[in-house]
């Protein structure tokens, strides 16, 4: 005899009561047959929902279905379209033939029913009898689902006992095969695929001749080879794809070719026919070891300064950091992601020195930001000092190889501008001096009052915040713009110095600004400058 319904479905007697259904299946086993277990759930539902049409029930006619969805999770893309449609308001019920049909996981449920609670949604479970309305018949859920979860997570264990014993007997439990092996048709063993076979076996030759897996990479495509194709259980086909140079390091270290396999840091003999003598594996696990810090991506506890933001121009992928020692040296690069992983040919931009391209960066940054450590690093930690401001003022850099420029694309809070700035050669930059301190700090001053004009900031405290000095200091910079505009178009303009003294020092030029008279400033500018008083004006 059905049961009574939640009393708060009761409550909209007056109106038609909109009932939702969801069903799910955790396997796809059995849903090709023309009468499923999803649709036995829904038939259920139905039936019931039509012995409540006195009450104004009625069934909405959208289908909520998951099959082949575990109810561990809400990854379901049938799940996912029903909070959709509660949260639209459209569903006054949701019907569900067990609880653990809409979850196994009380997280998940909890989360489930406070959306049901917001949106004054009842919940109703065919086969189950309590009511969410009473402190007793939530707890009644509780346990219910309690139950749920423990013979999920029951199920899991077993099923990974279950693969672990498998896999000490050295038989295929899943996955995408590797290539030169094809699942067997019965399953649980791997067979050789010939013609993919030959292609592992030129792999592991071609790195013992040319010691390099981005070289065996270029080789490989050069003839035509691709990397695994394959097709899902649901029919999806999946093409090969060229070789890179991880796609090439997968093959070099999978111990499958040997005729073994692994399991927690255990070796064991496979059920499958070996393509790659053990022999050879070996040798070629040595040479990869001993090269591997050669290949590495960074220096020991070093911070690259422009990680994550520099981008190669022609690819569009990330440029990364890595060095090479030669003569006891070493030297920094940045290197295109994709000449990386698919061969220097793929990519006319290759890479860029580390120290070139950072110092052109560093010395844009530190004239263009309101950042106290930007306008003059401390002697101390320099790098960390520079990485800091370059990472809070910068959104994107990109390198563009082709016409020697570096872009860089400013924060919105920094104005969101774009600069091009050209990349002379090293050797020609390293001749160069460097703007004089007061150039850097009076350039500092102009930008930060930009900042003030159009709002970006809103006064010296906010200033201060941003460029991670103390309220003080930043009035110190922003005093500088009372000096006369002669004597501050003059600091902007001084030559660059090459490790002499400073034509001005910083603690002279801050006493001007107290002098209120711009004659008088200009006399004690030109006695500091040392010059001729310049012709009133």
């Amino acid at each position: 005899m059905p049961r009574k319904p939640p009393q708060q479905v009761e409550r909209t007697a007056a109106g038609p009561v909109r009932c939702a259904i969801y069903t799910r299946k955790s396997s796809e086993e059995g849903l090709e047959q023309p009468f499923n277990s999803l649709d036995a759930q829904r038939e259920a539902a139905e039936a019931y929902i039509a012995s409540q049409r006195h009450q104004g029930w009625i069934a909405l006619p959208e289908r909520y279905d998951d099959g082949g969805y575990s109810g561990g999770n809400m990854e379901r893309p049938a799940l996912q379209r029903l909070l959709a449609s509660l949260q639209a308001g459209g569903i006054d019920c949701l019907v569900v033939y067990k609880v653990d049909r809409l979850s196994r996981s009380l997280l998940d449920f909890a989360r489930i029913m406070g959306v049901l609670e917001q949106r004054g949604t009842s919940f109703v479970s065919i086969t189950q009898q309590f009511n969410t309305t009473s402190s007793i018949g939530r707890l009644t859920l509780n346990v219910l689902l309690s139950f749920a979860q423990f013979e999920r997570e029951l199920i899991s264990e077993r099923t990974r006992d279950k693969m672990s014993a498998a896999r000490r007997k050295g038989k295929w439990v899943g996955g995408i095969p590797p290539l030169g092996y094809d699942v067997a048709a019965g399953g649980g063993r791997l067979v050789v695929n010939e013609g993919e076979a030959e292609v592992v076996r030129k792999v592991f030759t071609l790195y013992q001749e040319r010691r390099s897996v981005l070289a065996v990479a270029e080789e490989l495509n050069r003839l035509g080879r691709t990397t695994k194709q394959w097709t899902s259980q649901r029919g999806r086909p999946h093409a090969g794809m060229p070789f890179s140079k991880n796609a090439v390091s997968v093959i070099l270290n999978n111990l499958t070719y040997t005729g073994q396999v692994r399991y927690r840091g255990e070796t064991y003999a496979g059920e499958h026919v070996g393509i790659v003598p053990p022999g050879q594996w070996e040798q070629v696990q040595g040479s990869l070891q001993s090269r591997r810090g050669i290949e590495r991506k960074g220096g020991r506890g070093e911070t690259s300064l422009l990680s994550g933001l520099l981008y190669c121009a022609h690819c569009g992928v990330s440029m990364v950091a890595s060095y090479t020692n030669k003569g006891g040296r070493r030297y920094r690069y940045y290197l295109c992601l994709r000449a990386q992983q698919r061969g220097w040919k793929n990519c006319p931009t290759k890479s860029v020195s580390a120290v070139q391209i950072e110092e052109a960066v560093w010395e844009r940054v530190r004239t263009i930001t309101p950042l106290e450590s930007a306008a003059e690093p401390r002697a101390a930690e320099p790098r960390e000092c520079a990485g800091e401001s370059v990472r809070q003022a910068v959104e994107r850099i990109t390198y563009d190889r082709a016409q020697k420029l570096v872009r860089l694309t400013l924060r919105k809070e920094f104005g969101g501008e774009e600069f091009a700035i050209p990349l002379v050669r090293l050797g020609h930059q390293e001749k160069l001096g460097r703007l004089p301190r007061i150039t850097r700090l009076m350039a500092l001053a102009v930008r930060c009052q930009e900042l003030l004009r159009t709002g970006t900031v809103q006064n010296y405290a906010e200033l201060a915040r941003l460029g991670i000095v103390s309220r003080p200091r930043m009035t110190q910079v922003m005093n500088l713009l009372n000096l006369a505009p002669e004597i501050q178009e003059e600091v902007l303009f001084l030559p660059e110095v090459e490790g002499g003294r400073e034509p001005v020092s910083e603690r002279a030029l801050r006493r001007l600004p107290g002098v209120i008279s711009w004659k008088d400033q200009l006399e004690i500018w030109n006695q500091l400058r040392g010059q001729r008083p310049s012709p009133a004006v």
